[in-house]
Order: C-alpha cells, then structure tokens, then sequence
C-alpha cells in the first residue's frame, strides 16, 4: 500500500495525537520521522501518513476542526 503526507508535527507526541484522531474516524494512518529513521526521537519532527487516494478524507477530518 502506498502512503502519502497529510501533516508534519513537531514531535512524536503531537504525531501520535493525529494519528488516533485519523484512526477514530475510520481512516489508517501512520507516524514517520522526518529525514533519517535514525535520527527518531522524542523531539524530532514527524510526518503522518494516510494511504494513497484517501487523502480527500483526511481533509474532510482537518476541516471538521
């Protein structure tokens, strides 16, 4: 499957917070640091991911906010 970028955060926590609020709503989602998997950390910026063509519901989800 094929992923594609919807948000990047500044941290792992706030990372993990969109991803739950995505999966809530019925759609998959994963966290990725941005740059090098070696430099993951806590205060590393990250990246979440929804899969390809699902995009339009990400959007639709950010603009409930």
């Amino acid at each position: 499957m094929a992923w594609v970028p919807v948000k990047r955060v500044p941290s792992l926590m706030v990372a993990e917070m969109w991803e739950d609020l995505f999966e809530s709503e019925g759609l998959s989602a994963k966290v990725l640091p941005e740059g090098e998997i070696t430099t993951w950390g806590e205060r590393v910026t990250f990246v979440v991911y929804v899969p390809k063509g699902r995009e339009h519901v990400a959007e639709e989800i950010l603009r409930k906010l």
